[in-house]
């Protein structure tokens, strides 16, 4: 796999589950000059529309455009993602090799039983990757833990710990979701089986659901998340308004 250190490792259950829940948040973080990996726990080969192949091509167009660093696929198994010991260590190596400070993940309890799986196993690995004597195998890498676990939202609306701003990338984040032509609402696809997902509908409903999480912190577009610690505020007026008094 072609992994390098990162700050931010986002992983996702499927290909376009991370443009979906926090693409808007990746772009930012590579903005700011954070770098960003990205992993998907499956190839998407479960999928009603496209291929495992044209989801590989369609995941590094997204990836592209959001600027991460790399994007690599491991195979859990789509639709019955598997998260025995085997799949906990291969996941545990990408965590030592990339380093990062942050672990970004589904929230453990979401609808579709592979983002749920993905956010215990992502939650496990990244204790366990800091077990020193732990050995994963011919690559074990150096232990390693992040400072913490974030979970992006999906489907069930939890209460967010916070709200990321995500208005000034909002049309990279759509244009992300775009390079899913076989997935997502497209005139020119030549897709005969019609789903949920590529209805326009569902590409309105994730607008609707990125302004009503921007209003909650008076910005256009938001990305919700969930931690299970809280975060660290050392301003309260720049937290919450955006700006620090004059």
């Amino acid at each position: 796999m072609n992994l390098e250190p990162v700050d931010i490792l986002v992983i996702g259950a499927h290909a376009d589950d991370i443009e979906l829940s926090c693409g808007g948040t990746v772009a930012l973080a590579v903005d700011a000059g954070q770098r960003v990996g990205l992993v998907d726990l499956t190839g998407g080969e479960m999928g009603t529309r496209g291929t495992a192949e044209t989801r590989i091509l369609e995941s590094a167009a997204a990836r592209d455009v959001l600027g991460a660093r790399f994007r690599e696929a491991l195979d859990f198994g789509d639709g019955g993602l598997l998260t025995g010991r085997e799949q906990e260590l291969q996941l545990i190596e990408v965590i030592r090799r990339t380093r990062p400070a942050i672990v970004v993940a589904p929230y453990p309890d979401d609808r579709h039983p592979d983002h749920a799986r993905a956010g215990r196993l992502v939650t496990d690995a990244a204790f366990y990757a800091g077990l020193a004597k732990l050995q994963t195998g011919p690559d074990t890498g150096t232990a390693h833990r992040p400072q913490a676990v974030l979970y992006y939202l999906l489907n069930y609306p939890v209460p967010p710990s916070f709200v990321v701003d995500i208005s000034k990338v909002w049309r990279r984040k759509m244009d992300a979701i775009a390079a899913y032509g076989t997935q997502f609402y497209n005139p020119q696809s030549k897709e005969e089986e019609p789903t949920l997902l590529s209805k326009k509908s569902f590409i309105d409903w994730i607008e609707g659901r990125a302004r009503h999480y921007g209003s909650l912190i008076g910005a256009d577009y938001g990305e919700p998340f969930f931690s299970k610690q809280p975060p660290k505020v050392a301003d309260l007026v720049a937290a919450y308004c955006g700006r620090e008094l004059s």
